[in-house]
């Protein structure tokens, strides 16, 4: 069973299901009926491939979203150990990544290490602000949301578990 976080793409559940029995087929510790995610990064099938790429790579090994967009989907918090399969911007499996850590922290107070294990642009402090600043200003709209300097973030850390 698994839980598709945005219900706007046009998922191919028979060949989410197919790739997840691919996994569990390498993976005969984990049990079939876990609960898994499928689910794409970014708002857009450009920026989904961009971060993919950056996530197989080995690049990106953390990433964030506004606890204001959970609650409004009134979905539950990731947690450690939490499965996900990542799919790219035309919604094709591409890996299993595993929730390793998941805080709460506000959107001033992420620091540098963390901006680079985001893995994007130069990977500073400076580039993540920016980026995800307008991140945040093009996706909050939709649910009655400004950014703040204070809106509060579900920063995740995860690694690659299969490809």
């Amino acid at each position: 069973m698994y839980i598709s976080k945005w219900i706007s793409y046009n998922m191919d559940q028979q060949n989410i299901d197919t790739y997840w029995q691919q996994f569990l087929a390498t993976h005969p510790d984990t049990p079939p009926d876990t609960v898994f995610i499928a689910e794409r990064f970014g708002d857009s099938p450009e920026l989904a491939d961009e971060l993919a790429a950056l996530i197989i790579d080995g690049t990106k090994t953390a990433t964030c979203s506004a606890l204001w967009e959970w609650e409004f989907e009134s979905e539950p918090l990731p947690e450690i150990g939490t499965l996900t399969i990542l799919l790219n911007g035309d919604d094709e499996p591409l890996c299993v990544i595993e929730t390793t850590e998941v805080t709460i922290r506000p959107y001033n107070e992420v620091d540098a290490q963390f901006a680079f294990e985001e893995g994007e642009g130069d990977r500073s402090l400076e580039y993540w602000r920016d980026a995800h600043w307008h991140f945040f200003s093009r996706v909050l709209p939709a649910i009655d949301k400004t950014p703040t300097q204070d809106m509060p973030l579900v920063c995740e850390r995860f690694k690659v578990i299969y490809r």
